[in-house]
């Protein structure tokens, strides 16, 4: 898996990665994402902040995810174990459907946390919407423990941290 920023001329790509992705999380009656959230403008708003990257194999965007210092409020909702620790949130990490059950997620959440390390930061945080056994899974293997919940449009969401 090649790693890198995405840049503004793959917004159509990566819009088209999520798409497919929403899609199949319907057709698995895993109601997280929809034509509201994430779209096109909060793609842009990832690429313009140099907040976004992708995943290629084979030239192809096989995951996309969002790396950040900001959350949203209800993550003050959240008994974090490291209250005053720097931390890094994910957001919007979406493997292709085409890619998915091949490890790949697996792989970039590694990635992200040498990312991470790399950029000095100490623990990680993220959602996990509840009704995603998947994701919750991903997150369970890779050691992220749950510090409270958060409530938002498409329902409850599990608020993960991890220490590097």
């Amino acid at each position: 898996m090649d790693y890198s920023k995405a840049t503004a001329e793959q917004i159509a790509e990566i819009a088209s990665v999520y798409s497919s992705a929403i899609a199949a999380m319907e057709a698995s009656g895993i109601h997280q994402w929809d034509d509201i959230y994430p779209d096109i403008q909060t793609i842009t708003d990832d690429i313009i902040k140099n907040q976004m990257y992708i995943g290629t194999t084979n030239g192809r965007i096989a995951v996309c995810f969002t790396l950040s210092k900001d959350c949203d409020e209800e993550y003050k909702n959240g008994n974090w174990k490291y209250p005053d620790s720097k931390f890094c949130v994910i957001h919007r990490l979406c493997v292709a459907p085409e890619f998915q059950h091949k490890g790949i997620a697996s792989e970039t959440m590694v990635y992200i946390e040498n990312i991470c390390r790399t950029a000095g930061y100490e623990t990680i945080r993220l959602d996990c919407f509840t009704q995603n056994p998947h994701s919750q899974r991903l997150y369970d293997k890779a050691g992220y423990k749950i510090t409270g919940y958060a409530d938002w449009r498409k329902g409850r969401f599990e608020l993960r941290e991890k220490k590097l």
